[in-house]
């Protein structure tokens, strides 16, 4: 299959410091249309930073980030990526605001540039709300809900945009664990079912794992960027191990 084609995330030589400390040095790596990407690595690894530069929240040092083929300097249909940062879920309770309008807030661009009717927006909040399974909470508040809730309506406010790449960092900080697995497979089912390029920044590797295709471990450096079944047959694994991270599935 010929993957260049299908490229919509190229990273070439990008470098980024906070003031004199390197978080970044000389990464290069591809994002191919339908890819399941797991990014990891130790804390201070540059994992997040390096996914706030793909959605455009930093500018490299070094080096050029392209998206769907376009530099990202002249890179403008910034509604084709979802983006859902680290402790989304964080709601001021005594602001309180619905479901219903978190996902909505996602569309107010979107709504312009396509001249969408407010039929249409209530549809395609409908339809997102179907697809993560929260559809009996739209006017519920966001603080009332549970974590793993929380994280499946900021996956369909995303939704709702209908982006061809969705970018979590570390999305189930705070979740029990039935709710990491069951957000994992939503993720997974979005993967397969809709052809939705996913890239998630985690420490839980082992949770995820059986949806991944890809994976980019990060110590500042790209130490490791190819296909899952050789990443778990590489000695990276044992390193990891060794440093305390999380790589064996887990079973119920």
């Amino acid at each position: 299959m010929d993957r260049q084609a299908e490229e919509i995330v190229r990273v070439e030589g990008v470098t980024f410091s906070y003031d004199s400390v390197p978080a970044l040095l000389d990464i290069t790596l591809s994002i191919y249309r339908g890819d399941f990407l797991a990014i990891i690595g130790p804390n201070g690894s540059g994992k997040t930073t390096l996914l706030k530069i793909i959605v455009g929240l930093l500018k490299p040092q070094q080096g050029r980030v392209w998206l769907f083929g376009q530099p990202q300097e002249t890179f403008n249909e910034w509604f084709k990526l979802g983006y859902i940062q680290q402790k989304a879920t964080s709601f001021d309770p005594v602001f309180p605001i619905s479901v219903e309008e978190v996902i909505a807030t996602s569309l107010h661009s979107i709504r312009r540039s396509k001249g969408l009717s407010r039929k249409q927006v209530k549809e395609k909040i409908g339809e997102a709300l179907r697809t993560v399974g929260l559809e009996q909470l739209t006017r519920k508040s966001m603080n009332s809900l549970s974590g793993g809730q929380q994280q499946r309506a900021l996956i369909a406010r995303a939704l709702a945009g209908e982006p061809e790449i969705l970018l979590l960092d570390e999305p189930t900080t705070g979740v029990d664990h039935l709710a990491q697995e069951n957000f994992y497979d939503l993720l997974g089912q979005l993967n397969q079912e809709k052809n939705l390029t996913i890239v998630l920044v985690t420490h839980d590797y082992g949770i995820v794992n059986r949806h991944v295709n890809r994976v980019a471990c990060l110590n500042q450096k790209l130490v490791y960027h190819g296909e899952h079944a050789e990443f778990c047959q590489s000695s990276i694994v044992q390193e990891l191990l060794r440093g305390g991270h999380h790589l064996v599935s887990h079973r119920h």
